[in-house]
């Protein structure tokens, strides 16, 4: 955010050594008394004169509803000034991130937020719906919509049935988002954007879509407010006039110029991966620092080529690191390549 022209003040909910796809870590999580603590602090100082907020992945439900607490305060004094995008971290595949109190918290939480960006798993456990093919993923739309009356939904990391996209290049597999703006009665404007799968497993990508999504959500915004529909960045949550299409949206906008981004970013930290790999596990077997972070050793049971399991999965994901600071350019200028159907 802040390498596209954000100020940005930063409320760490964890303190961590690493993220956790590393499979181990060291520091401490946020206390409730923390967070607000801080909260104080930059209100004291006069510097909480936000108009947007990014929360993410907070482990408590303690924590999450002191998170709750300063977004229901920014929106209360802004009068429809602030616009809240809330990223549902809760987990993924199937399994949860997160302790089970958790996800009752996030339901109470999620109709006070402007854009909310759950993937596949979270949005199951935010609708009630079971997301099996887009007659179900449609219904989830329309029930965070209508239920909870979140305006601006992006379904991410989307894996159905039909994700063989013919305009994809030699048909390959590719993933989805879904996003959708409510009218002024509650109804989805439903689009899709598609594109190429990477083989390749990173961490990460759900932060760096919520960050670019806060930067590209308000220049579309801002850039329809100057054009095609004035006045909508002084519009509450920022919603469109009825008769604008799914597809002329400034999420379905953010959205393509987002996945543009990402896309670079992730083929170009594909490219060297497998070099970088080889070169920490020669490294390890050599003497290099190990998987345990105190010099040699196999870890814990046996690996590839001499090096333990544990060591293979710190490597691997280290060498999966994502490239941001190296592709500024592909953050701050993507080719967007990517764009949206209407659905």
């Amino acid at each position: 955010m802040q390498s596209l022209g954000c100020d940005v003040a930063a409320l760490n909910t964890v303190d961590f050594s690493n993220h956790t796809g590393y499979g181990q870590w060291t520091g401490t999580r946020s206390t409730p008394e923390h967070i607000l603590d801080l909260w104080s602090g930059l209100k004291q100082s006069f510097l909480d004169d936000f108009d947007m907020m990014l929360s993410g992945y907070v482990p408590g439900a303690e924590a999450l509803r002191a998170v709750g607490r300063i977004a229901e305060e920014l929106k209360s004094r802004a009068e429809g000034r602030f616009f809240w995008v809330l990223d549902p971290v809760m987990g993924d595949n199937g399994n949860l991130y997160v302790g089970g109190d958790v996800v009752p918290v996030y339901r109470g939480l999620v109709g006070k937020a402007d854009l909310c960006l759950p993937n596949q798993f979270e949005a199951e456990l935010l609708s009630e719906v079971k997301i099996t093919d887009m007659l179900s993923l449609g219904k989830a739309i329309e029930v965070l919509h209508s239920r909870y009356g979140v305006p601006h939904i992006v379904i991410t990391s989307l894996s159905l049935p039909d994700e063989t996209d013919p305009d994809t290049p030699g048909n390959k597999k590719t993933l989805s988002v879904v996003g959708s703006s409510m009218t002024s009665t509650k109804q989805p404007r439903a689009f899709k954007i598609s594109f190429p799968a990477i083989d390749c497993y990173f961490s990460g990508t759900g932060d760096m879509f919520a960050a670019l999504m806060v930067v590209r959500m308000r220049e579309a915004v801002c850039d329809a407010s100057t054009s095609t529909e004035p006045g909508l960045d002084t519009r509450r949550s920022w919603l469109s006039e009825d008769g604008v299409d799914a597809l002329e949206l400034p999420l379905a906008r953010a959205a393509e110029r987002v996945l543009g981004s990402m896309h670079e970013v992730l083929a170009k930290t594909a490219e060297g991966l497998e070099r970088r790999l080889e070169e920490m596990v020669r490294g390890v077997k050599t003497g290099g620092v190990n998987g345990n972070g105190n010099g040699n050793g196999n870890g814990n049971g046996e690996g590839e080529g001499g090096v333990g399991k544990k060591q293979m999965q710190v490597l691997k994901s280290k060498a999966a690191e994502l490239k941001l600071v190296r592709h500024l350019d592909s953050l701050r200028r993507p080719k967007v390549v990517f764009r949206a159907r209407r659905l």
